[in-house]
């Protein structure tokens, strides 16, 4: 069917171009045994094929009806010009030359075996079963153990994810850079959560699902903010140049500049800035940009266009927190002034009938002693 319709198609085209160009049009008996039989053939051909090859039957089928559909529709050429004294076959076709056994290795691809320096690298991790994000995330529900606030879950519900998908990635190594970034970013993300015990049991499930120990990512990352604690932005490049052996940068630049595959992850970025603000660089997002820039591209040999925008996105949601936060403290305030208020009508209440109680107790008194008065009246006079 398809090459009975690709065969219309090109008779349409051709009486089409004669009727511009004043050729006359081929009967319609031509017409078939130019465009339709070539393709019927072939087909009946590929079915006597040897079964080594008639695996890649459709393949090549489905190429030869690519490039004749997009011949049907491509600028005239002889052979569709009334000056053409050729038909239409599979030999003159571009199927003609393409390689069979080149098609026959694309079609039993076999992942991990190629000849590229990717494939001998990685090639060992083929067939190794990886968790899904859904997985993951039903791992960390079940550790945490407790509702998250409703503030915060689809914010929760993105860390898992793009964590999970950082580290099960071939290419992801941690690094002390990186364990800055984590730590900052939930440092920053968590900072006004409500609950402290069920903030701290989000932090360390999510490492957890991940594979990863907390206070070990704590621990790489206190080694470059203690180090980076008191130095100049000129030494924090130097280092990141690869010009101080002695630094905890030495080892980080040295892997990234020298390996091709190294993984740029958010994490690792939002750790240079934390480097900068450690150093006393202005926390502004057109402060931050060229340095990022620079330490990226120049001093680090790396595309510099992801962590920008990294960048540039930190500052934007550090300043939607920082707008929540100011609700949230607002929401506080009243709050307490609503509870003061209550406290203050509870106490007044309660003063109320304290009074209330001792003018009664008074009452009491008095109708008592006016009995006893009247009693003694009555004893006497008797």
């Amino acid at each position: 069917c398809v090459a009975v319709l690709l065969g219309c198609l090109c008779a349409r085209h051709h009486r089409r171009h004669g009727r511009r160009t004043g050729a006359t049009s081929p009967s319609n008996s031509t017409q078939f045994d130019r465009y339709i039989l070539p393709f019927r053939n072939s087909i009946r051909l590929s079915t006597s094929i040897h079964p080594a090859i008639m695996q890649i039957r459709n393949t090549a089928i489905a190429a030869l009806c690519l490039a004749t559909s997009v011949a049907a529709f491509a600028p005239a050429t002889p052979a569709f010009t009334a000056k053409a004294s050729t038909t239409t076959s599979l030999q003159s076709s571009p199927v003609s030359s393409i390689d069979l056994e080149d098609v026959k290795k694309q079609v039993v691809y076999k992942a991990g075996a190629a000849d590229t320096e990717f494939a001998r690298r990685f090639g060992d991790r083929v067939g190794v079963p990886v968790k899904t994000v859904g997985e993951a995330f039903s791992e960390f529900t079940a550790m945490v153990g407790f509702s998250i606030n409703a503030l915060y879950k689809n914010m929760v519900t993105d860390l898992v994810g793009t964590l999970h998908l950082n580290v099960v990635n071939a290419r992801f190594q941690r690094d002390a850079v990186w364990c800055v970034g984590i730590v900052s970013a939930l440092e920053l993300l968590f900072k006004n959560y409500p609950e402290p015990e069920i903030r701290d049991k989000i932090v360390e499930s999510l490492f957890k699902c991940v594979g990863m120990d907390e206070a070990e990512v704590r621990a790489e990352a206190k080694t470059i903010t203690d180090w980076a604690a008191g130095k100049s932005k000129a030494e924090v490049e130097a280092a990141l140049a690869g010009e101080d052996p002695s630094s905890p940068l030495h080892s980080i630049v040295t892997t990234i500049k020298g390996d091709k595959y190294w993984l740029y992850s958010r994490y690792f970025g939002l750790g240079l800035l934390k480097v900068m603000e450690t150093v006393g660089i202005e926390m502004d997002k057109d402060e931050a940009y060229p340095v990022m820039e620079n330490w990226m591209s120049e001093k680090l040999g790396r595309s510099s266009v992801t962590a920008c925008n990294d960048s540039d996105m930190y500052f934007r949601i550090k300043e939607k927190l920082e707008i929540m936060e100011t609700m949230m403290k607002e929401i506080e305030i009243r709050e307490k002034k609503r509870m003061a208020e209550r406290l203050e009508e509870k106490a007044e209440a309660a003063l109320r009938a304290a009074e209330r109680e001792e003018q009664f107790q008074a009452e009491v008194v008095a109708e008592k002693e006016e009995k006893e008065a009247a009693a003694t009246t009555t004893t006497t006079e008797a």
